[in-house]
């Protein structure tokens, strides 16, 4: 077998994948890449079992063809390092010696035999598809996964639900102290589905969607699912389970209402909760007249501290408190330069929208308050 390759497509490609591969793996194969090699396309593959992805490159002047996989770490250290040039590879198909050329020098390793390499779990006969523009899911994606939960206990929480709507399609995130729902009404599939894609390859796809630019495929069934890219593919094991009813945690009648500009806000918070209780990040807003005093105070160390922050409020004068870090959080993943903030009472929790959406985008968020001590 053999085969010349750009070392820059070549490289651009492996390092999209090599973010699959786990620092350790339960199976050896597993910390290589598997290539295949039919006629003049060259397709590449990582895994960790749950999760695959599989990239196809042209390449010049092959003879052969074949399958054989090679270390990682071996192929993509040295390529990081190499300018610009074509690659020659050329594999012994008897013992899978490998010799790689380039412009001055070469290198050699043994490959390993790709057919131990583990397959892709097919999809079930009654899958559903769906295609979406690449925006679309990115935006989706990047609302949520900061919100996406940690619990081993609670692994449904551990990812994004993606709940299909025959009008729309609303992505999920939530870890019990915040949630995030973004809305979009541009996909209008049809369909009235659902499933929970895992934090890892949610941010393999947070990774390669900034480059594509036309739509994705999405086919799913109960326990995996394929998104089809127009350079990659992404099959990836579901979360299995119920996802919690979201609708039913997000207050309906919030009287208080502030308006006030995300950026001023953030930077107060930043300023204002290093002052605060290092274990519980805890900072106080106090609103009333058009002015939230937030403040903070680490009653151990003797530290505190109060700024005040013009906004536009209506309602009843009320203090609540929020985690500085959530709150912060929050607030920069939002894109608007105002923000809405909807509150009924110290103990429920605080919706915080953009004043102004994106073209199609309805995007909520919702933060639990802390109880307050007497300050």
């Amino acid at each position: 077998m053999k085969f010349i390759v750009s070392s820059t497509a070549l490289l651009s490609h492996l390092q999209a994948i090599s973010r699959v591969i786990n620092s350790k793996n339960s199976m050896a194969i597993l910390d290589n890449f598997l290539f295949r090699l039919e006629g003049n396309t060259l397709t590449m593959t990582a895994s960790d079992q749950e999760t695959t992805m599989t990239t196809e490159i042209e390449v010049l002047e092959a003879e052969g063809q074949g399958l054989f996989a090679v270390s990682a770490k071996i192929l993509l250290e040295p390529l990081k390092e190499l300018p610009d040039q074509p690659l020659t590879f050329e594999i012994n198909d008897e013992n899978l010696e490998i010799f790689l050329y380039f412009q001055n020098g070469k290198y050699n390793f043994i490959g390993v035999n790709g057919d131990e390499y583990p397959q892709k779990s097919p999809l079930s006969a009654d899958a559903k598809t769906l295609q979406m523009p690449a925006q679309v899911l990115l935006n989706g994606i990047n609302r949520t996964l900061f919100a996406t939960g940690d619990d081993e206990l609670r692994p449904i929480m551990n990812g994004i639900y993606i709940d299909i709507h025959p009008e729309d399609i609303i992505f999920v995130a939530s870890d019990s102290h915040k949630l995030v729902r973004c809305k979009n009404d541009s996909i209008q599939s049809g369909l009235t589905s659902s499933f929970i894609l895992p934090k890892k390859p949610a941010t393999l796809l947070k990774n390669i969607l900034p480059k594509e630019s036309g739509d994705v495929s999405i086919t799913f069934d109960d326990k995996n699912a394929v998104f089809a890219l127009s350079n990659f593919v992404l099959n990836c094991r579901l979360i299995e389970g119920r996802y919690p009813n979201y609708a039913s945690v997000i207050p309906q009648n919030n009287p208080n209402r502030i308006i006030v500009d995300r950026a001023v806000f953030v930077n107060v918070l930043r300023r204002v909760s290093v002052f605060s209780d290092q274990a519980s990040n805890l900072v106080k807003l106090q609103l009333r007249d058009n002015q939230i005093k937030v403040s903070a105070q680490d009653i151990d160390f003797s530290t505190s501290a109060e700024e005040n922050v013009s906004c536009n409020y209506t309602g009843d004068p009320m203090g609540i408190g929020f985690k500085s870090t959530f709150l912060i959080e929050i607030l920069s993943n939002i894109s608007s330069q105002e923000v809405t903030i909807e509150l009924s009472d110290p103990s429920r929790a605080g919706l915080i929208l953009p004043v102004e959406n994106q073209p199609n985008e309805d995007l909520l968020m919702l933060l639990m308050p802390m109880m307050l001590t007497d300050f």
